[in-house]
């Protein structure tokens, strides 16, 4: 307590003059509108600024939330793409409803390898979400792989970097189709097999799914061909494709569901036996 009393003796002129300011300064503002509209203007800058500053600060923390939702509504959007026509190659029609086959679930890499002849990846969806095998992965550029096994919370998928992985493609805006798989030499690119000697093919022209394959929807971004070769033995190309996806840079990734798929391999079996 003496030591406040021997601050305020120390200071007293200093807090003299403070009293007597702040009083001088508010009789000012009670008296006259402009000063005290100025003096209220300041003081909403300087809360506006502080809370703007707080708000940034919050965005950055939720971030991690906030790329969560947007691949959420990713999932939605391409869930809606895929079950459209595609609108460069076929005239808009409307479409049947009963035709919606493709279901999407968002999901997140939480383990990759590339630099082996069989590459995998692990994702943070599985049974408890509705992942089974044989559904296709793709991420916003393209083709990533196919679910080879579940578990409850996660999967692994058989990396499109994987000698096993096989898919029927097409180059866009034809028919003519081929078999893409990895040559085991570059995480960037792939291989386009047997396709035909008729097809026109060029440098650039771009590779996606097609309408064959029961486990992704048709046209599927893939890549682009970046070099053709003919086998002078049979007569087909084979195309050097640059993969649209860096396969050794994945995060966030789509889970494609096709719910015919059963359906349609159990009449395939059926097929014949009778």
């Amino acid at each position: 307590m003496q030591q406040i009393f021997n601050f305020i003796f120390k200071n007293s002129i200093l807090l003299l003059f403070l009293l007597l300011l702040g009083i001088s300064l508010s009789l000012v503002f009670q008296s006259h509108y402009y000063h005290r509209s100025r003096a209220v203007t300041s003081a909403n800058a300087i809360s506006g600024y502080t809370y703007e500053k707080i708000n940034d600060v919050e965005q950055y923390f939720s971030l991690k939330e906030q790329n969560d939702k947007l691949a959420t509504e990713n999932a939605t959007l391409k869930q809606l793409l895929y079950n459209s026509q595609d609108t460069i190659n076929i005239p808009a029609v409307q479409k049947p409803q009963g035709l919606d086959n493709f279901t999407v679930i968002q999901s997140k890499v939480i383990s990759n390898s590339y630099n082996n002849q069989e590459n995998y990846l692990t994702i943070n969806s599985g049974t408890n979400d509705g992942v089974k095998p044989d559904m296709g992965v793709v991420s916003s550029l393209g083709v990533v792989g196919i679910i080879e096994n579940t578990s409850k919370n996660y999967a692994t998928v058989i990396s499109i970097l994987n000698l096993k992985f096989k898919l029927d493609a097409k180059i866009k805006g034809s028919n003519y189709f081929g078999t893409l798989k990895w040559d085991a030499k570059n995480a960037g690119y792939a291989l386009l097999t047997e396709v035909p000697r008729l097809a026109s093919v060029k440098k650039g022209d771009t590779i996606v799914t097609g309408g064959r394959s029961v486990i992704f929807p048709e046209n599927i971004p893939i890549g682009k061909i970046e070099n053709i070769f003919r086998d002078t033995k049979t007569n087909y190309y084979t195309l050097n494709v640059r993969l649209f996806n860096d396969m050794t840079n994945l995060d966030h990734v789509y889970i494609i569901e096709n719910k015919d798929l059963q359906e349609i391999r159990d009449l395939e079996a059926r097929t014949g036996d009778e």
